[in-house]
Formats: structure tokens, C-alpha cells, sequence
């Protein structure tokens, strides 16, 4: 359960979230989204104090869960138009290196990587301040992992984002800041050494 757990992101940071299996890394971010309502929460955009309930109203905060969440049966070329208006941003998306190749699928037809792909690079364009991972390098080939990390730090630029990933070497690899969870409480981290501090990693 989490008890104290604090942190101020702008744009153009990449938070690092680290903690043990159950220890309430995704539980913080359906939080912050408003999926799961905290006892106590104090969410501020520029100072200004935002209810749980207008993150998704306003479209504050953008969040790419661990398990999927786009339709099995629609193609890709065709569920890109229904998060992008712009033909701008369709385009951005539908021609992306990694994505061009597989418009043609269903969703339900992807491996694993190729669906993790194409969702962090469709959400990854809405044009939500905020954007939340959950997991975003989990089955993802090595290269695949590379155009990723490209990716965030590209869109980084107008935007202030958090991932959480076992993969602690991609995640640092790309963080300006990171803090690990441990027994409900957050802790500021610099690198693998606090990790290990942390019981986080094998000393």
C-alpha cells in the first residue's frame, strides 16, 4: 500500500520509477490517472491544485497500461484515425519506422513487441503535457527497444513523462531524474548503485 510518495516532473523530464512485484508502481500510476481513487492526493499542473476526475476530462495525462487495451479485430491503419484528428499526426504515427510495416494488421495479429510498439508510439503523439508507461520496453525485440528510447527522448521535448520497467538499464538509460518504491514510501535514486540500497538488485 502507498503511503508517501512525492514528486514534480516538467516538461521535458523522463521519471524513472522503480520498485519490487507488488510494491505499487502501477497502482501510483492508475492513481495519477484516476482509474483508483487515494484517500489523500495533492495533483498540481503549474501550482494549480487538479482533481482526480478532470485528469481524463481534460486530457492532462496520457497513459499506456501494462496489458492491451486497443480492439483485436481493427486494423492498425484504421485505429490510428481514432486517437488523431490531424492528418499531421496520423501521418506521424502511420509512417513511423516501426509501424509502417504492420498498418495492414489487425491488432489481434501483433506479437507482443510489435503491439507495445505501436501503442506507446500512438499514444506517445496525443498531445496530452503528460504522458504515463507502464512497461513500455516488456517484449520488446533490441532493436525495437532502441527506437523507443529514440522516441521518448524525442517527444520528451514537449512533454513530461513517467515510465516504470524491470529493464532498469533502458529505463536509466534515458531518465533525468528516478525514484524507487519501497514499503509504500518513495525514495530519490541516482543510479544502479541505490538500486541496490534499495534491495531493488542483488548487491
Amino acid at each position: 500500500m502507498l503511503s508517501e510518495v512525492s514528486f514534480r516532473i516538467e516538461t521535458g523530464d523522463i521519471l524513472g520509477v522503480f520498485g519490487s512485484n507488488g510494491s505499487g508502481k502501477s497502482t501510483l500510476l492508475k492513481m495519477l490517472f484516476g482509474m483508483l481513487k487515494a484517500d489523500i492526493m495533492d495533483l498540481r499542473l503549474d501550482e494549480h491544485k487538479v482533481a482526480p476526475s478532470e485528469i481524463i476530462k481534460q486530457q492532462l495525462i496520457g497513459y499506456l497500461p501494462q496489458h492491451p487495451f486497443l480492439p483485436k479485430n481493427s486494423k492498425i491503419r484504421d485505429i490510428i484515425p481514432m486517437y488523431h484528428n490531424s492528418e499531421e499526426k496520423q501521418d506521424a504515427v502511420f509512417y513511423n519506422q516501426g509501424v509502417a510495416k504492420i498498418t495492414h494488421k489487425k491488432t489481434g495479429e501483433l506479437s507482443q513487441g510489435e503491439r507495445k510498439y505501436f501503442e506507446t508510439v500512438l499514444l506517445g503523439h496525443l498531445d496530452h503535457p503528460f504522458l504515463m508507461l507502464d512497461e513500455p520496453f516488456s517484449m520488446l525485440e533490441p532493436l525495437q527497444t532502441e527506437a523507443i528510447k529514440e522516441f521518448l527522448l524525442q517527444i520528451k521535448k514537449t512533454k513530461g513523462l513517467i515510465l516504470t520497467d524491470h529493464y532498469y538499464n533502458d529505463v536509466l538509460d534515458i531518465t533525468t531524474q528516478n525514484l524507487v518504491i519501497k514499503e509504500g514510501q518513495s525514495f530519490e535514486i541516482k543510479g544502479t548503485d541505490d538500486l541496490k540500497k534499495f534491495e531493488y538488485l542483488r548487491k
